[in-house]
């Protein structure tokens, strides 16, 4: 059994770190978070300790190195995006490896930095990638691998998930913390068609704003039109008003269904990292690579058939 630190555990996605501790029998030893509001912790790990105050988290953390049977095993991160480097490194230096979700960094020069720290202390970093774990994407990646080598697929990439008035408010609407829409909502997507697709040979933006993004990007076996948005309007009419989220990957005419099938991918990915095949520093370099070029680049027009279909009314707005 493995001792577990939690940080972030008011977030969103702690619940599905907690529950993957859990289910797979080990022990949340201690949790942070800023904000108290974890009556999550009852219902999966009620004899944890807790902590709001960074400082006592951290004393109490490396108190346990005392006494073997409690020595922290690993820090799971679930901060938000501008916390990731530094809690990650805090918990190297408690002498541990770390779970952390992504965007990991926001820049590869902080990846690089995460190397360094890593050889300081003798401990790994795995990133959550979970969309490398699904069925229907490990599916479509036999299926692109066994295709004509010479064949570049056709992928259109639309993910419309409305927020409200708080989101711009929040950490989430501060690009200085989340550093834009196109990495919050998107990373996980660019590191899936790089896994799908091979590596990336063209990088083009050509709407950017605070809420939604729009571009092009081609991989060593697809043509990829994307569009990324927060904005309710751009909910298609058919969800409109009934459904706050729209996700199509359309690939070359076929729909890819991947709606069902996310509740255990946290549970895999822990299992995976457990037994010592996570994904490290080097599998997510591709997509925190792509979204630093995205987060920089200057819109471009669309040129030849680059556009995604969203971007002409985009455009006339």
């Amino acid at each position: 059994m493995k001792n577990f630190a939690l940080i972030g555990a008011a977030g969103y996605i702690a619940p599905r770190h907690m529950r993957a501790i859990k289910d797979l029998g080990h022990h949340l030893a201690v949790a942070y978070d800023i904000n108290d509001s974890v009556g999550i912790i009852d219902s999966i790990s009620p004899q944890s300790e807790f902590f709001t105050d960074f400082e006592r988290f951290y004393d109490h953390a490396w108190s346990l190195k005392r006494d073997p049977a409690r020595t922290l095993d690993f820090v799971s991160i679930c901060t938000p995006n501008y916390l990731h480097h530094p809690h990650i490194t805090a918990g190297l230096r408690l002498g541990c490896d770390v779970i952390c979700e992504k965007p990991l960094v926001p820049t590869p020069e902080l990846l690089d930095d995460l190397v360094l720290v890593e050889k300081e202390t003798g401990h790994r970093v795995r990133n959550i990638l979970q969309l490398r774990h699904h069925d229907a994407i490990l599916a479509l990646r036999r299926k692109v691998a066994e295709a004509p080598a010479d064949r570049k697929f056709d992928v259109e990439l639309t993910y419309i998930t409305s927020r409200g008035k708080w989101y711009m408010e929040s950490w989430k609407g501060d690009p200085r913390k989340s550093f834009g829409v196109a990495t919050n909502i998107g990373v996980h997507f660019y590191d899936m068609l790089h896994f799908v697709f091979g590596n990336l040979q063209e990088n083009v933006v050509h709407y950017s704003a605070e809420n939604k993004a729009a571009g092009y990007l081609e991989y060593e076996r697809a043509r990829v039109r994307w569009f990324l948005s927060i904005d309710a309007n751009d909910l298609p009419d058919s969800v409109k008003g009934r459904k706050p989220t729209f996700r199509s990957i359309d690939i070359s005419g076929e729909q890819l269904e991947f709606s069902e099938g996310f509740t255990e991918l946290h549970k895999v990915s822990y299992e995976e990292i457990l037994a010592g095949r996570g994904y490290g520093l080097e599998d997510a370099r591709h997509c925190i690579e792509t979204v630093n070029v995205i987060r920089h680049a200057q819109p471009v027009p669309a040129r030849d058939d680059q556009g995604h279909p969203m971007l002409a009314r985009l455009l006339r707005a």
